[in-house]
C-alpha cells in the first residue's frame, strides 16, 4: 500500500543535468550583470549608485532636512541596510562619510556633525558618535519625488518602496562625478563645476547640432574639490572628453598668501630676508591624503633623492599650508617644483572614464555632447511626468471645487437634505447632478469650514486651476515649451551655483604647463670624477677621482680584480651577466674605496650562478656588440638596457650551456665587427649587416663545426685589426690589410694574421 511520503514529489527530481562550465559562465553572468546594474556604476539620470540612492532616500524619510535637527548616523546607516540595502553597515557608513565630505565630494549631499575624517588620511569616527542630515544640494536632486515624476519600486523584502531615480534638476553625475570597479568595466568621472554644465546644457538645448568644441568653450574641464591644477593642453582635455575616455595630470598649487609681490604669492615663494626663502603649498591633488604626501616628500630627502630640499613642514590649519625648506638660497625655485612633481604625489593623474547607465541601465561610454544629451532628454520626461501628475491633481481639485460651489449656492437645501434624509448623498446626487466624489466631499465637511464657502473664493480657485490647466497642455503639446521651461529652471539654478557664490566658485584652475626647467635626477647629484673597482667575487666601491686602473688595489684574501673602469657620480653604470640579464646600478650610490667596499648581489638581484661578464658607464646613444658563446649576436642601444628594477632586463635570450660572453662598446668611427672561433679562424664583415635589437638571441656571427665564439670586437676598414701583445709590454700590434678575412656574415673565417695571440682573444 503506498503511502501519503511515498506519492509526494521527490524535490531531488528538480535536479537538472549541465555541463558545469556553462552553469558556471550562466551564473558568472547573472552576477556580473548585477554588479554593474545595481552596485558600481551611476546612472546617468541622478548619477547616484544604489546606496548613494538609498542612503538619501532613508534621510529624506527620516525627515533630516537642513532646516531640521542632526540626527545620529547610526539610526541612517539602520534604516537603511533594514529598509533598503541589505550589506554590511560598515560599507554603507563609509559611502555616507564620503557624501559628507567637502575633501571628497565638489557639492557635499550630506552635512555632518562629528569626525567625517579629514584630508590627512584619518577616518571618519564610528557611526555612533557622529550625526547628519541633508544637504539642500541634496534637497534639490530629490524635488519632485512627490509628483509622480519617476517610478518606485519595492525594496527588497517587498514591505516598502524606493525610487528609481531622482528627479532634481541638479546635473550631479557630472557636478559630483563617481568612481566604481564593475566586472569587466570601470568608471572615472571627475567634478565639475555646476555653472559650467549649465552653460553647456543650455548651449545643447538651443542648438542640438552644437559642435564638441563650442561645448568645450564653456564646459573647460574638471574641477576638484580639493583645488590644484590642470596642466594638460586645451586639445587634450577636449579629445578626452569628446571620446569619453582619457586623463587629467593634476598638480598641487603653490601660494602663498602672505608674501608681498604678487609674484611670489602666485608662485607660492616667501621670502624670510637675508636672500632666505621658503615655499608653500597651499593646495594639492584631488585623492591624495595630505599626510601621505608628506611622508612622501620626507622619505625622498632622507633616500637623497632631493638634496636641495632641506625640510617640510606641515602648517596647515583650516586651509592647508605645507613649507618647503630648501637645502640653499641658490636653489632655484622651478627646479625644486619640478622635481617635486617628478618624486612625489604632488602631481597626480586622475584617468576619466565616462561610462554611465542610460535610462535603460544599459552601460555604456559616453562622450560630453552624448552624456548631455541625455539627461535633456531624462529631464524632459520628468517635466513631463511633473506636469501629467499635476493635471490629474488640478482634475480631482476642480471636480470637488464644482462640488463646493454647487453646495454654496444651494446651502439651505443640503442642509435639509442632510438633515431629514436617512441616506442624503444619493438624493444630493440626483437633485444637483453631483459625483460621487464631490457628494462625499460636501457631506465631510466641517461645520466651520461652511464659513469659508464664499462664492468669490471658490470662483477665484476654480479660474486659477482652469488656467494652470490650459498651460500645463500646451507645455505637454510643445516640444518648443517643455525646452523653454527647463532652460528657465536651469537659470534659477545657476544663480544659486554661479561664479560669484563660495559653492560655485571654480576651484581647479585648468592651465597648460609652461615649460620648466629641465628635471633629470643628474641636477641632484654633484658631479665627481670616481674609480669604480669590482673584484672577482663581486664586491664594488668607488674611488674618489680618476686613479690608475692597474693601480695596486687592495682585495679580500682569495680575491682579485675583474674590473676598473673610469666614471662620473652622475653615471649610471650597466653590469652584465652572462645569462644575458643586464643591470643598473647608480654610480653615486656605490659604497666609498676605503673598505672593500659591498657586494654587488646586495644593490642588484643577480642570480646565484651568473657571473658578470663586463661593467661600464651607460653612454646617451651609445651602442654595444653583444655577442653569445655560441656565435649569435647583435648590437644593443645603452637606452634598451637601462633597467628601472634591481631584477634587471633580459637582453639576450641564451639556451641552456650557452653564456653572452663578449659586451663590448661600438665606437662611433667603427664600420666593421671582427670575430674569432675557439677554432682560431676569423671572420670580418661589415657593421651594417650586424641587427640592432632590444632583445633576442641575435644573428649568426661565425659559423663552427666544433667550438664556439672565442672573442669579437669592433673596427675601422681603414686603421685595421688591433690587438695586444701578451706580456707585460702593453705593445699594440697592427694588422692594416685585413681584405683577406673580410667575408659575409656567419661565414667559418680562415687562419688570423700572424702574431694573433694564442688566447685568441683581441
Amino acid at each position: 500500500m503506498d503511502t501519503v511520503a511515498d506519492t509526494e514529489p521527490d524535490p531531488f527530481d528538480a535536479i537538472v543535468d549541465a555541463p558545469f562550465d556553462s552553469a558556471l559562465s550562466e551564473r558568472y553572468l547573472v552576477y556580473a550583470l548585477s554588479t554593474i546594474t545595481a552596485r558600481s556604476l551611476p546612472d546617468l539620470r541622478d548619477g547616484l549608485k544604489p546606496v548613494h540612492r538609498r542612503l538619501l532616500w532613508a534621510m529624506r524619510q527620516l525627515k533630516l532636512d537642513p532646516a531640521s535637527a542632526f540626527k545620529k548616523s547610526a539610526r541612517v546607516v539602520g534604516d537603511v541596510i533594514g529598509k533598503y540595502h541589505p550589506h554590511g553597515d560598515a560599507s554603507v557608513y563609509d559611502a555616507m562619510v564620503r557624501l559628507a565630505q567637502d575633501f571628497a565630494l565638489r557639492y557635499p549631499l550630506v552635512e555632518g556633525q562629528g569626525n567625517f575624517g579629514n584630508i590627512d588620511g584619518d577616518n571618519a569616527a564610528a557611526y555612533r558618535y557622529t550625526e547628519a542630515r541633508l544637504t539642500p544640494t541634496a534637497i534639490r536632486l530629490m524635488a519632485g519625488l512627490d509628483e509622480g515624476t519617476v517610478d518606485f519600486a519595492p525594496t527588497y523584502n517587498g514591505e516598502e518602496e524606493e525610487p528609481e531615480i531622482f528627479p532634481g534638476l541638479f546635473p550631479n553625475l557630472l557636478a559630483n562625478g563617481a568612481s566604481g570597479i564593475a566586472v569587466g568595466m570601470a568608471t572615472s568621472i571627475p567634478s565639475h563645476n555646476v555653472a559650467e554644465v549649465i552653460d553647456a546644457t543650455l548651449e545643447l538645448i538651443d542648438n542640438p547640432h552644437v559642435e564638441h568644441s563650442r561645448l568645450m568653450e564653456l564646459f573647460h574641464g574638471p574641477d576638484f574639490p580639493t583645488g590644484g591644477v590642470i596642466v594638460d593642453s586645451p586639445a587634450a582635455i577636449s579629445t578626452a572628453y569628446e571620446t569619453g575616455r582619457g586623463a587629467f595630470r593634476v598638480r598641487g598649487r603653490f601660494f602663498a598668501a602672505e608674501a608681498e609681490k604678487a609674484e611670489d604669492r602666485e608662485a607660492g615663494i616667501e621670502r624670510l630676508g637675508g636672500g632666505q626663502w621658503q615655499l608653500v603649498i597651499s593646495e594639492i591633488p584631488y585623492m591624495v591624503q595630505k599626510g601621505k604626501l608628506i611622508e612622501q616628500i620626507a622619505q625622498a630627502i632622507a633616500d637623497k633623492k632631493l638634496p636641495i630640499l632641506d625640510d617640510v613642514r606641515d602648517e596647515s590649519d583650516e586651509r592647508i599650508r605645507i613649507v618647503l625648506v630648501p637645502r640653499s638660497r641658490n636653489v632655484e625655485p622651478e627646479l625644486l617644483k619640478e622635481s617635486l612633481y617628478r618624486l612625489t604625489d604632488l602631481e597626480s593623474r586622475f584617468s576619466l572614464n565616462l561610462n554611465v547607465l542610460d535610462a535603460s541601465r544599459t552601460p555604456m561610454v559616453m562622450g560630453l555632447k552624448e552624456l548631455l544629451t541625455n539627461w535633456v532628454a531624462s529631464q524632459i520626461d520628468i517635466l513631463q511626468r511633473r506636469s501629467r501628475h499635476r493635471l490629474e491633481k488640478i482634475a480631482a481639485r476642480l471636480e470637488l471645487v464644482e462640488g463646493y460651489i454647487i453646495a454654496f449656492l444651494n446651502l439651505d437645501r443640503i442642509i435639509e437634505i442632510i438633515r431629514t434624509e436617512d441616506e442624503p448623498k444619493p438624493v444630493m446626487m440626483a437633485e444637483f447632478s453631483l459625483t460621487d466624489r464631490q457628494a462625499e466631499a460636501i457631506l465631510n465637511m466641517r461645520l466651520r469650514s461652511l464659513r469659508k464657502l464664499e462664492e468669490m473664493e471658490l470662483r477665484q480657485e476654480r479660474d486659477d486651476l482652469l488656467a494652470e490647466r490650459d498651460e500645463l497642455e500646451k507645455l505637454l503639446e510643445s516640444p518648443a515649451r517643455q525646452r523653454t521651461r527647463m532652460k528657465r529652471d536651469l537659470n534659477a539654478l545657476r544663480k544659486e551655483y554661479g561664479e560669484d557664490t563660495a559653492l560655485g566658485r571654480r576651484r581647479t584652475t585648468i592651465a597648460e604647463a609652461v615649460p620648466t626647467v629641465e628635471f633629470t635626477m643628474d641636477a641632484m647629484i654633484e658631479k665627481e670624477p670616481i674609480t669604480v673597482i669590482l673584484s672577482q667575487r663581486g664586491w664594488i666601491r668607488a674611488a674618489r677621482g680618476h686613479v690608475p686602473l692597474d693601480g695596486d688595489f687592495k682585495f679580500k684574501e682569495g680575491d682579485g680584480p675583474a674590473f676598473a673602469i673610469h666614471a662620473q657620480t652622475t653615471d649610471k653604470l650597466l653590469v652584465a651577466a652572462d645569462n644575458g640579464r643586464f643591470y643598473t646600478l647608480g654610480a653615486d650610490k656605490l659604497p666609498g674605496a676605503r673598505g672593500f667596499g659591498e657586494p654587488i648581489r646586495t644593490m642588484v638581484d643577480i642570480e646565484s650562478e651568473a657571473q658578470i661578464v663586463s661593467l661600464l658607464a651607460y653612454k646617451h646613444k651609445g651602442q654595444l656588440l653583444l655577442a653569445s658563446s655560441a656565435g649569435k649576436g647583435f648590437a644593443a642601444e645603452m637606452e634598451e638596457l637601462l633597467a628601472e628594477t634591481r631584477k634587471g632586463r633580459q637582453v639576450m635570450n641564451v639556451k641552456p650551456g650557452v653564456k653572452l660572453a663578449v659586451v663590448r662598446e661600438i665606437a662611433a668611427r667603427h664600420d666593421h665587427v671582427a670575430v674569432v672561433g675557439d677554432n682560431r679562424k676569423l671572420v670580418i664583415f661589415a657593421l651594417e649587416e650586424l641587427p640592432v635589437l632590444a632583445r633576442g638571441q641575435g644573428v649568426t656571427l661565425q659559423r663552427y663545426r666544433d667550438g664556439g665564439l672565442s672573442d669579437a670586437t669592433t673596427l675601422t676598414m681603414e686603421e685595421g685589426l688591433s690587438w695586444t701583445m701578451g706580456g707585460e709590454s702593453g705593445r699594440v700590434r697592427s694588422e692594416k690589410d685585413v681584405m683577406l678575412w673580410k667575408v659575409a656574415r656567419g661565414a667559418a673565417g680562415r687562419l688570423p694574421p700572424t702574431g694573433f695571440p694564442r688566447d685568441d682573444r683581441f
